[in-house]
């Protein structure tokens, strides 16, 4: 199931911290790699720094934007180095792991690293179902773009060699209805802020964190197609109803 597993790199600097990445992820059995608006790519000096894992960076897929990379994802992780304003389900990459393998089986996940020098954006984090920090000294914690996706790859290896299943989270059972995609999320946000404008529950001269918290709030409750498709229809009679 590691083929499903996607690593995104986001804006990244370094040819070759890519190749590193690639190479990091071939020793660890991951395959899929996107990139979102690298620097220089392709490179030589990626294939030199990928140590043979070329293959890797050859079937690399390269988008202008995270909402590609993530498209048609059942589970979204961003890597964080720090702690956020907002409070959002925070993991270490252990557990990241193991809530990664939960949902292989029916669909795939994206681990999602930022820019070498600051990391993922807010917005960008805001993608995310959760967000997984590496422990490291705290005294250095400065900790290599491709090393982080090595600790990230190592994890999941060492969880699809485990042999015992991680259990549903939440339920104790199969959930009935697939999850709703990246995409069709990230419509629904953009639908709920529009709606919200209207209504004038929304300021869009001052949001605040408004449709921060919204996001975590809708994200942290993993909606399914079904749930998905209620509230954009429950937004439309609002719409609706407001015309009127």
């Amino acid at each position: 199931m590691l083929e499903r597993v996607r690593i995104v790199l986001v804006n990244t600097s370094l040819p070759a911290n890519i190749g590193a990445a690639a190479r990091a992820m071939k020793t660890m059995g991951l395959a899929q790699m996107v990139l979102v608006a690298p620097k220089i790519f392709p490179s030589p000096e990626a294939d030199t720094l990928s140590s043979g894992a070329t293959d890797i960076l050859a079937q690399a897929r390269v988008v202008s934007s995270l909402d590609e990379a993530i498209a048609g994802c059942r589970l979204v992780i961003g890597t964080s180095a720090r702690s956020r304003h907002i409070p959002w389900p925070l993991l270490n990459p252990r557990a990241a792991a193991a809530q990664a393998w939960a949902e292989l089986p029916v669909g795939e996940v994206a681990l999602v690293f930022g820019r070498e020098d600051r990391g993922l954006t807010n917005d960008e984090l805001h993608k995310c179902h959760y967000h997984v920090h590496i422990p490291t000294n705290p005294d250095f914690s400065s900790l290599n773009l491709a090393a982080a996706v090595q600790v990230l790859a190592y994890e999941m290896r060492m969880r699809s060699l485990e042999d015992d299943q991680v259990e549903a989270p939440f339920w104790g059972v199969d959930w009935d209805i697939d999850a709703a995609p990246a995409e069709d999320i990230e419509r629904l946000f953009v639908h709920l802020e529009q709606v919200l404008v209207k209504v004038d529950f929304l300021d869009p001269e001052n949001p605040r964190q408004l449709m921060t918290r919204l996001r975590r709030l809708f994200l942290r409750s993993r909606l399914d197609t079904v749930e998905l498709n209620v509230l954009r229809g429950f937004l439309t009679a609002i719409e609706k109803s407001s015309k009127q």
